[in-house]
């Protein structure tokens, strides 16, 4: 294999998008070359690069670049393997789904992408050099009443069981979610698939794909299925990039990035492309959109709800499921993600790695709720988190927010 190329046989890698694709030439379909910048990097003697003076430092702009594409291509060609996956669970009754020991659903989409990506990064960067933390593990697909058999042979088990890091403060670590939100994506619903790179501890690449996130704000606080059916009808043309897309971002590049998915076997001239997103520029809690989760199991909606009206929040609370809040914080549509998850209850590091960073990037603000910075050092939890999450689009909200905590939490009843 060359170096720096992912190889699959059943996808023409001439039709992925990749970050190395600037937004204004699309290097798919016919044209195999990929000649443009990497908008991630910017056009690097432009007041528009990422340093925003025109002297952004080239060695600085490369690092994680190969690394970036790739794991933008691996998200992609994930994105498009779950929607198909999720189309036949919503439209057919379907054994594939299964339950794990906290009773969490689980699919065959999880454990595919897991071991498509595991896959795609070891045959990239060497097995024996890629470390990574991940939701599943194969012992589970190894059970007798699990979707094994839809899987195929033993290098697909090989290709989870590589996924068996514990992570930790050195190194470099891949971490993954190949489905979070798995109850929405069994119900036709939110889902995300989450990858980052974390190295000595902290996250230097996140990408998120969101197979349903509509490119209409309005159209997140209905049923995937339901806005579905209504786009049908008002398609202006099969071009139109109506729902699904990747973010993704680097570290220190003060961007953040969001290109459309590639649909089946479709021969794009647009707009398959990258823009760079931002966070939303309201600072007024009157006027803020707030996200949380779907789920009452792993989050305390009676205190989000106290909170949200003491800090002055009138909107109704955007309830979606996933890291799709992350990218709705990232991309402007939401204001504040607030999470505060039940006594017990531990964060992993694969439910926020990608979306913290991509929100930062994009210009948020992402804290637990004592105001100090999330530690991805401590291996597959978020170990000393203070009570929750604070995810803001700006300084102002976040520390409306986080001093409203401390007022509050005497008397909550989290």
């Amino acid at each position: 294999m060359v170096k720096g190329k992912v190889h699959d046989p059943k996808v023409n890698s001439a039709r992925l998008p990749s970050p190395t694709t600037s937004p204004t030439r699309v290097a798919i379909g016919g044209d195999r070359s990929l000649k443009s910048p990497n908008p991630e990097l910017g056009l690097l003697h432009n007041a528009d690069s990422p340093s925003g003076s025109g002297e952004f430092d080239n060695m600085e702009a490369e690092k994680y670049s190969e690394e970036l594409d790739v794991a933008v291509r691996a998200v992609h060609l994930a994105c498009s393997l779950c929607q198909r996956v999720q189309e036949g669970l919503v439209s057919t009754s379907s054994d594939h789904v299964k339950s794990k020991d906290d009773d969490s659903p689980v699919t065959v989409a999880d454990w595919s992408v897991q071991a498509m990506i595991s896959w795609i990064l070891s045959e990239h960067f060497g097995s024996h050099y890629v470390s990574i933390v991940a939701e599943e593990d194969v012992e589970s697909l190894s059970n007798p009443d699990s979707a094994a058999d839809s899987l195929g042979n033993s290098q697909v088990l090989d290709a989870i069981s590589r996924c068996n890091s514990s992570g930790g403060p050195t190194g470099r670590h891949w971490v993954l979610d190949p489905v979070d939100g798995t109850l929405g994506f069994v119900r036709g619903d939110q889902y995300a698939i989450a990858l980052a790179l974390i190295e000595d501890g902290k996250v230097v690449i996140g990408v998120l794909g969101c197979p349903n996130y509509p490119m209409r704000k309005e159209w997140l606080n209905y049923h995937h299925q339901h806005y579905r059916a209504m786009t049908e009808s008002l398609l202006p043309s099969p071009l139109s990039w109506e729902e699904g897309c990747v973010m993704y971002a680097r570290k220190g590049s003060g961007k953040a990035w969001m290109q459309p998915l590639i649909h089946g076997d479709e021969k794009l001239e647009w707009p398959n492309f990258a823009k760079s997103i931002q966070v939303s520029s309201v600072d007024d809690p009157a006027q803020a959109t707030f996200c949380e989760s779907m789920e009452r199991a792993n989050t305390n909606h009676s205190f989000t709800a106290g909170l949200a009206h003491s800090v002055g929040l009138r909107k109704e609370p955007l309830r979606v499921y996933s890291m799709v809040k992350y990218a709705a914080i990232a991309r402007g549509d939401a204001e504040i993600f607030m999470k505060f998850a039940r006594a017990g209850y531990k964060e992993k590091i694969w439910d926020h790695a990608a979306g913290v960073l991509i929100v930062q990037e994009a210009g948020g603000v992402v804290t637990d709720a004592g105001g100090r910075h999330l530690d991805f050092s401590k291996g597959m939890y978020l170990e000393g988190l203070d009570r929750g999450i604070i995810a803001c689009c700006g300084v102002p909200l976040h520390d409306k927010i986080v001093g409203a905590i401390f007022a509050s939490w005497d008397s909550s009843n989290l």
